[in-house]
Parts: structure tokens; sequence; C-alpha cells
């Protein structure tokens, strides 16, 4: 069994962003990213934290616009307008989740699509659906990347993932099947849950219930990416499967922490990379 380095992986695709940064900006250009956090959720205060930093270590410009719990929906809304028109910022990324007098659809729909660097708006998501797309989303890129690392074909494997969020789940599904595995999607009501995860040679665990994949729900043999960010019932920092079990009958498992999480960060500097260029015609 091998664990796969979400810290080395992340910090090989930040790198070659750095490189990148720099030959752009002796063309003129610096990336931007502008990060909207409204409200003191803790955890998307240390999300951002995080974002800021990487960006630094990347070379970009990054702006931060916390607002408060107070914000209405037009304050919201208008700063989105803004920030679209904004010529030094390339990627706009509004943290989830909002407090709940908010609507994020509205937000992200306002979201100039060439600046979605979360890759959420409808029609990045549908340029994904037909695998002609631009930015994709940050964990499920990510995890591709964490996948590849390993050198396991993914052509012709089942591929097994838990979870059908629009955010990590079904976009998660499509990057599996445009690199020609076999893709099943399982949730809540699939009957005989563990059944169908023992086919899976590739097992992605996203639907947030601590320690929730046991070993034998796993195939012997299998890479397994958890995406899962809980605390267990000592408080402690756990993914969505039972890692100590689980990891002696995969080939490849990842840890939490420091597997997909940095990965999500380092795949946004990328996002914005890409849109600073898209947005200066520079190929």
């Amino acid at each position: 069994m091998q664990i796969i380095d979400g810290k080395a992986v992340s910090q090989a695709v930040k790198e070659q962003v750095k490189n990148e940064c720099e030959q752009l900006k002796q063309q003129g250009v610096t990336p931007g990213l502008a990060v909207i956090i409204v409200g003191e959720d803790p955890a998307s205060q240390v999300y951002v934290r995080n974002k800021e930093r990487a960006c630094e270590q990347c070379g970009f410009y990054s702006k931060k616009y916390a607002l408060p719990e107070s914000t209405t929906q037009e304050e919201l809304n208008a700063l989105v307008r803004q920030l679209n028109e904004d010529e030094n910022i390339n990627g706009i990324l509004c943290q989830l989740p909002l407090p709940k007098h908010l609507n994020d659809k509205e937000v992200i729909n306002l979201i100039d699509p060439r600046k979605d660097v979360d890759a959420f708006h409808p029609e990045n998501v549908g340029a994904i659906m037909i695998g002609d797309y631009h930015y994709l989303p940050c964990t499920p890129a990510g995890v591709m990347e964490l996948i590849h690392s390993t050198g396991v074909e993914i052509t012709g494997k089942k591929a097994v993932v838990i979870g059908r969020s629009n955010i990590v789940g079904k976009p998660m599904a499509m990057l599996l099947l445009h690199e020609n595995a076999t893709v099943e999607i399982t949730h809540s009501r699939t009957v005989d849950l563990p059944a169908v995860t023992r086919t899976a040679d590739i097992l992605v665990a996203a639907i947030g219930k601590a320690k929730f994949v046991t070993a034998d729900m796993v195939k012997d043999g299998a890479v397994v990416i958890d995406v899962g960010m809980d605390r267990d019932e000592n408080g402690k920092l756990c993914g969505d499967v039972d890692f100590e079990n689980v990891k002696e009958k995969c080939a490849y498992i990842t840890p939490v922490p420091g597997g997909v999480g940095p990965m999500t960060i380092a795949m946004l500097m990328k996002n914005t990379l890409t849109a600073a260029k898209l947005q200066n015609n520079i190929e």
C-alpha cells in the first residue's frame, strides 16, 4: 500500500504555476484573484487564508473582500458586478457556504463565466459535461492529479464515486468518464452500497460522513481517494474513509489531512492562471 502525498503533488502543481506566472509577468500580465467571504464561518476563514497564502507563493495579485454577516444580496451582487469589470481581477471566488439569507445560486450565476475559477457557473458546468472546457472544478481536478500521480491507468477501469453533489460527485464522475473509466455514481439511496463499492478499481468517497467507508467495502488493490473532511468521535480531523483499516486492503490511498485538501487550492491557482491567459489572449 502506498499513501498518495497530496502535499507533494500540490507543491509540484504550484511550482509549475509559479514558473508560468513569472513568464506572464514578463509580458506585463499578473494573474489576479478576488476572494469574497461573508460572515465569520471559522472553516471558511481558514480556507480563505490558505488561498491568500497560495496566491503569494505563486506570485499572483490577490484581494480579499471580507463582508459582514449582515451584507444584503444587493450589496453582494453589486460587488460581483464590480469585479466582473475589474481588469486586474482574472478570477472571482465567493467562499461557500454563504449566510442563510443569501442566495448562492444568484451569486454564482452573476460571476462572469470567464472569471469563474471555481467552475460552478452553469455555462462552465455544461462545458465540462461535453468535454470542451477551460476550467475544471478544483476538487475533482485535484483528485485526477492524485490518481495520475500513482501511474495507474484509468482507461477501462471501474470507478465508483460515493456522493452526487454538484461540487464534487457529479463533475468527478464526468472527469473519470472523459478518461475512459466505466463510472458508477452511488449515494444515500443506493441499494446495497458495499456490493457496488467492492467492484471499484478506483473509489472516490465524497459524502461528508466520518469513516463511512470500511475495509469490507473496498476491493483488494483498489485506488482509494478520500475527499471527506470530517471530525471523528474524539474531535480529530478525519475523512470519509476508515483509513487505518482500509489502508491494509488497497494499493493507494489518500490521507486526511494531507491528501485531497492541498490539491483543491493548487487547482484553483491553475484555473486563475488559465483565466489570466484567456483574458489576455495568451496561448
